[in-house]
Order: structure tokens, then C-alpha cells, then sequence
């Protein structure tokens, strides 16, 4: 399909449902698809309009609740003009969720507990204007933990999630987030984090 689809962006919503039917969503992500792999995540999508927006979400909440979903699932989507296809469902805590874990007051992995054990779903708000995820895919270094070094020191505030898997190349081994209000500093900061932790760049 997607080969077939004259889409422009892609985008994911994240949605939780519990046994008893309350449902949320976060808002919708722009994911950046690089060879097939997600490389990096906007959240909320920019230049995404606002009836698109909800539509997303809608979306979202309906198919959770026509399957009747338990946990968290994503939603991935093709924007086609002003028109969204659903592509894929995975129903579970997701990449393009994780963004969530700094962004969001509740995290998608603390919502997927609180909707398996029924309990009132938390405020899937968002912490700061802007948040950008950027997927560390296995490259030259194999040592991950000296970039810390480099890392905290330039951009204190950028978190890193490393996932204790043997460095291959092209495998995603870890991600980093960064949260705030100007987009451009997040995209410049999360991608030389992501080009420095997989030997791209060295400065």
C-alpha cells in the first residue's frame, strides 16, 4: 500500500483503552522513516492541521474501542492531502510512543499498567510545547557509554534510553528525547545526539 499511496508525512497516535471502556490519547506524532526505519519522532506533528488532528485521534479511540482494546496501542497513519489512511496497528507500548516518557505527564508504559489493571487512565498531557525522539540506530562506536560524556555536558536536558542489545549496524539499540518550546534547537540537538552516539559525527 504505502508503495501504491501518494502520501505526504506519517504520523502515529498513541491510545490507551481499559476493560471498562475509558480511553485517551496522546496527541499525534510525525514519525521520520528513514530505508524503512523510524528514525526520529515529532510530537505533536507539526504543520499537521487541527481537524486532522482530531480526526487522528478519533480514529484512534474508535478502532480501540470496535476491538476492544486492553492496553496501549499505536495507530500509524499516511496523511494523503487532507485525508488519513490507517496503515498499521500494534497493539502495545510502541517506538513512536516513546517519546512520551519524558513529554507526557503519564508515559505510555505507565498507561498500558494502569489500563491492563483497570484502573482510571492518567493525564496524557504534554509537558513542554515540543517534544522530539530520535531513534540511536548500531553504527561504528560499540562502546555506548562514553557519549554520555560529551552528551550531558552539551545538552543537559536531553535524556538517553539505552536497551543493552549488541551493537549491529542498523539495529536500534537505544533512543534520546529531548523536551521544550523551540522546535528547531530539539531537531538539531536530538540529531546530533543520535550522529554521535552511532560514530556519524565526532564533535
Amino acid at each position: 500500500m504505502e508503495e501504491k499511496l501518494k502520501f505526504t508525512t506519517e504520523i502515529a497516535v498513541m491510545v490507551a483503552r481499559s476493560p471498562h471502556g475509558q480511553a485517551a490519547t496522546w496527541p499525534p506524532t510525525l514519525t521520520i522513516q528513514r530505508d524503512g526505519i523510524c528514525i526520529q519522532t515529532i510530537t505533536p506533528a507539526p504543520d499537521l492541521s487541527d481537524t486532522l488532528k482530531v480526526s487522528a485521534q478519533e480514529i484512534a479511540l474508535k478502532i480501540a474501542d470496535v476491538i476492544g482494546l486492553v492496553g496501549v496501542m499505536a495507530v500509524e497513519l499516511f496523511v494523503v492531502d487532507d485525508q488519513l489512511v490507517v496503515n498499521e496497528l500494534a497493539a502495545r507500548p510502541h517506538n513512536s510512543g516513546h517519546w512520551s516518557i519524558e513529554g507526557s505527564v503519564t508515559s505510555q508504559f505507565e498507561q498500558h499498567l494502569r489500563a491492563i489493571l483497570d484502573l482510571p487512565l492518567g493525564d496524557t498531557s504534554m509537558r513542554a510545547e515540543f517534544a522530539v525522539m530520535g531513534n540511536v540506530l548500531g553504527g561504528a562506536k560499540t562502546d555506548m557509554y562514553r557519549p554520555y560524556l560529551h552528551l550531558f555536558a552539551r545538552t543537559p536536558y536531553l535524556k538517553v534510553h539505552q536497551y543493552r542489545k549488541e551493537v549491529r549496524a542498523g539495529r536500534k539499540v537505544g533512543h534520546v528525547t529531548a523536551i521544550g518550546n523551540n522546535l528547531t534547537t530539539l531537531e538539531s540537538e536530538v540529531s546530533h545526539a543520535v550522529n554521535y552516539m552511532n560514530g556519524v559525527v565526532d564533535e
